[in-house]
């Protein structure tokens, strides 16, 4: 596990009516608050529509994974509560729960390490891990494994993920333990839609059932449980022991009815996961077959646009041949309508607003974003319409460089007796032996292997802290207090830093930023970086780009070695140096917003890092105008906001937005 620093803030996230209350308290009568409250703890639609999601998962072990979009975070608990009260069944304890998260690995997934007493005393013995313990025992009930927020999982959660969701047979090698079973365990996961784009594409395609829960008003659990058939809950109860599946077929016009309602450029998975749905409700309603109005009821219930099935022609009563109808157009989920919508309100929002920062009051945002909060797409498929680029073979772990068999990193600290011919110190090893070349009396210049020395080097670091210190934005605050925590995180977890300086008054270049790499957080150059007087300009972009270098050349070098890394941007958002001056060193005329264009733009790439050991803080100086920036560049970005010190306007003297 990892320690993370302690965070003055964190994401911010919605309120609302706890789950199981009413606010039905308003005034009124006794008998009308009453009616108030039950109407509002009744389920709505969405709400139904999930139960009855919920228990197909159970029924038909092909529909185990269920993926909800824009779930509120406090919800996921009532949402999984349901799910395994339904695998229970009624009256019966719940079925186990497995947490997956930024922290899973290998070893606590697949094995365990369980202590024995034995005769001869207290003995270890390697045991199924949590997503396979009950694979091979058909009474026990399958576990729901969790997933938080699928965009930030783990690696070694993914690839579980993949392995296991829809397959037939799992197959578990490791020393000490060999199992072959089916999988029996349901997934329940949560993701942003606006986040899907992030996400592999073998991963989502592995999740059958996909609901957007953006609007879900979940009512207490018994009372949805009251809401479903008893037969229904019996039936998922059965299946989820092992001992019951719905023996349905599916008709020829289902599977072209499923075709029509996803589109011809649909994928095998997302057709097999459809009809699936539609055979699973046929078999809780009874019905020996899964017909055209089941794959209506299935799309309907995943919040997919529906359509009325084109009727046959009637025959003619001539021997003249009838005119074919027109095909009807293919309907498309509906997200697709509001996701175009919402980019070209974007596009005109910043045709509209093309100005320079300095504008009259009120400030108005500055920059590509439409604003701080995410897009929602009511829609089971987002990534269709995804615009962040997916990391690069997401479901690897980071590539190492190699330079020979056995590759020796880290800073040259010393030197030893060899034990092998690899990371030779030559120097020390010609020494050594021109000191015995009088002892041993040969006619030539003669090492022997007593005579070699190799490297002693510092160890790679397991950790990184990455700052990016805007000096523009410190005039009348002191940072110190908001950034102890990371730098004392820093100091504990022996990790790395690298400093990126923006905007010093003592820059060997003001267009550009500095950076340099520290052992720890002990090296008396933080110290000077964190008291530099501010200069006049602010190049954020090129600070940004150098920080995502860094970033990228420790993911690249260590590779899986660094467990985690930081960056911390502290900055008011007001670069006003585009990084083309910072390229070339020259600025040409007005630059208006082109600094803060460039800013965001750099921000993105750091977005598209491994998520799973990337933390990202933005420290909001709080300085006005303009003070949505730094909520802007931390969305870009992908990290959290974390309140400065920096109170009320702007009566500094350097870094003014807009001053070149």
């Amino acid at each position: 596990m990892s320690t993370e620093p302690p965070r003055d803030a964190d994401r911010r996230a919605g309120t609302g009516t706890p789950v199981g209350t009413g606010t039905g308290t308003g005034t009124g009568t006794e008998p009308e608050r009453r009616a108030r409250y039950e109407q509002e703890q009744q389920p709505d639609d969405l709400a139904l529509r999930l139960c009855r999601a919920l228990v197909c998962a159970a029924v038909d072990p092909a529909l185990c994974s269920v993926l909800l979009f824009d779930l509120e975070p406090r919800l996921l608990d009532p949402v999984a509560r349901l799910f395994r009260r339904i695998l229970a069944g009624v009256g019966q304890p719940e079925a186990p729960l497995v947490m997956l998260g930024t922290t899973s690995r290998d070893e606590d997934l697949w094995a365990r390490t369980v202590l024995r007493q034995e005769t001869g005393g207290i003995a270890f013995r390697l045991e199924p891990g949590p997503l396979i313990q009950a694979d091979d025992r058909p009474g026990a009930l399958p576990p729901v494994v969790a997933v938080p927020d699928l965009c930030r999982l783990s690696v070694a959660g993914m690839r579980a993920a993949v392995q296991l969701l829809g397959a037939d047979v799992a197959v578990v090698e490791h020393v000490g333990l060999s199992r072959t079973a089916r999988p029996r365990a349901r997934w329940l996961a949560a993701c942003g839609s606006a986040d899907a784009g992030r996400v592999s594409s073998h991963l989502l395609d592995r999740f059958a059932i996909r609901l957007p829960a953006a609007d879900l008003r979940l009512p207490d659990v018994e009372r949805l449980l009251v809401s479903l058939p008893p037969a229904w809950l019996e039936r998922a109860a059965r299946a989820a022991g092992g001992n019951d599946a719905p023996a349905v077929t599916v008709t020829d016009e289902a599977i072209t009815r499923v075709g029509r309602l996803l589109g011809p450029d649909t994928g095998v998975r997302r057709q097999l996961a459809l009809a699936r749905l539609a055979r699973a409700l046929a078999a809780l309603e009874g019905e020996p077959t899964a017909a055209v109005a089941h794959c209506d009821e299935a799309a309907r219930l995943m919040g997919l646009a529906v359509t009325e099935p084109p009727q046959p022609p009637e025959p003619a009563a001539g021997p003249a041949h009838p005119t074919p109808h027109p095909p009807r157009p293919v309907p498309r989920p509906r997200g697709d309508t509001v996701r175009r919508g919402q980019t070209d309100h974007a596009e005109r929002r910043w045709a509209e607003s093309g100005g320079t920062l300095l504008e009259t009051e009120p400030a108005e945002g500055v920059g590509s974003a439409p604003g701080g909060t995410p897009a929602v797409f009511a829609t089971p498929y987002p990534e269709d319409r995804a615009d962040v680029l997916r990391d690069f073979a997401p479901l690897r772990s980071p590539w190492q460089r190699t330079a020979g068999t056995d590759p020796r990193r880290g800073v040259v600290i010393g030197s030893r007796r060899a034990r092998d011919l690899n990371d030779l110190a030559y120097v020390r090893s010609v020494r050594e032996a021109a000191v015995h070349q009088r002892v041993r009396r040969t006619e030539g210049f003669t090492v022997s292997p007593a005579d070699l020395h190799s490297h002693v080097r510092a160890g790679a670091p397991e950790r990184l802290l990455v700052l990016v210190l805007d000096h523009t934005c410190r005039v009348d605050w002191d940072w110190q207090d908001t950034l102890t925590p990371y730098l004392q995180w820093a100091y504990t977890m022996r990790a790395a830093v690298h400093v990126v300086e923006v905007g010093g008054a003592r820059a060997a270049d003001e267009l550009k930023a500095e950076s340099f790499a520290l052992r720890s957080v002990l090296d008396p150059r933080l110290l000077a970086a964190l008291y530099r007087p501010p200069g006049r300009a602010s190049p954020l972009a090129h600070g940004i780009e150098q920080a995502a270098r860094a970033l990228r050349r420790a993911f690249r070098q260590h590779g899986s070695g660094l467990a985690e890394a930081w960056l911390v941007v502290v900055t008011d958002g007001r670069g006003n140096v585009p990084l083309r001056a910072s390229h070339t060193g020259r600025v040409s005329g007005p630059v208006g917003a082109e600094g803060v264009e460039d800013a965001l733009n750099a921000a993105a790439d750091v977005r598209s890092m491994d998520r799973t050991r990337l933390q990202t803080v933005v420290v909001d100086a709080g300085r006005e105008p303009y003070g949505n920036l730094p909520l802007n560049l931390a969305d870009t970005l992908g990290g959290i906001i974390v309140e400065g010190r920096g109170e009320g306007p702007d009566t500094g003297r350097g870094g003014d937005a807009g001053e070149w």
